[in-house]
C-alpha cells in the first residue's frame, strides 16, 4: 500500500480572521499535564502503544508535581502560623515599623491576618508584620521626658 501526503500552504488554506490568538503561560499545570496525556494515549499507534516504562515515568513525575505543590501550600500555611505566633508576642509591646513615609514607633494593640498576611495593630494603623524592624524588651519602659519628677517608690507597711 502507499501512502502519498499532501503538504498545502498554510498562509492560503487558513484566514487570518478565524486564527486563535494564544495565551502563553509561564508554566504548566496539573490540567495541561492530563490533557498532554489524554492526546497521547488517544493518537498512539495500536501496534506500538506506549512502553510501561515511559507511562510509569510519566506518572511518577506528574505524582512528584502533585506533592510538591502540596508541600509548597503547606509550607505556605507554616509560615503563616509562625508569623501569627511571633506577632502575638507583640502584643502590649511598642514596636518599630519601616513605613514608605519614615518609621513609626507605638505600642501594638491587636494582630491580624487575612489570605496573604499578618498584621500588626498600632494606633488603629494596620502594618505588615515584615515590616516590623524593632521591638523593645518586656518590661522595659521608657525614660521619662527630661524635667519630669521620677516617682519615688511606696513605702513598704510594717
Amino acid at each position: 500500500m502507499q501512502v502519498t501526503s499532501k503538504v498545502a500552504d498554510a498562509s492560503t488554506d487558513i484566514p487570518t480572521s478565524a486564527t486563535p490568538v494564544r495565551n502563553s503561560k509561564k508554566a504548566l499545570g496539573q490540567e495541561d499535564f492530563l490533557k498532554l496525556l489524554t492526546v497521547q494515549l488517544t493518537k498512539q499507534d495500536p501496534m506500538k502503544p506506549m512502553e510501561d516504562t515511559a507511562f510509569i515515568a510519566q506518572m511518577a513525575q506528574f505524582t512528584s508535581l502533585e506533592q510538591s505543590n502540596k508541600l509548597v501550600k503547606e509550607m505556605g500555611y507554616l509560615r503563616a502560623d509562625m508569623q501569627m505566633y511571633a506577632a502575638g508576642g507583640m502584643l502590649g509591646r511598642e514596636v518599630t515599623v519601616s513605613t514608605e513615609d519614615g518609621d513609626v514607633t507605638g505600642m501594638v494593640d491587636s494582630i491580624t491576618a487575612d489570605s496573604t498576611s499578618v498584621y500588626v495593630n498600632i494606633g488603629g494603623v494596620k502594618y505588615p508584620y515584615s515590616a516590623v524592624i524593632g521591638m523593645k524588651p518586656a518590661g522595659e519602659t521608657p525614660p521619662p521626658p527630661a524635667g519630669t519628677p521620677a516617682l519615688k517608690p511606696e513605702p513598704e507597711a510594717a
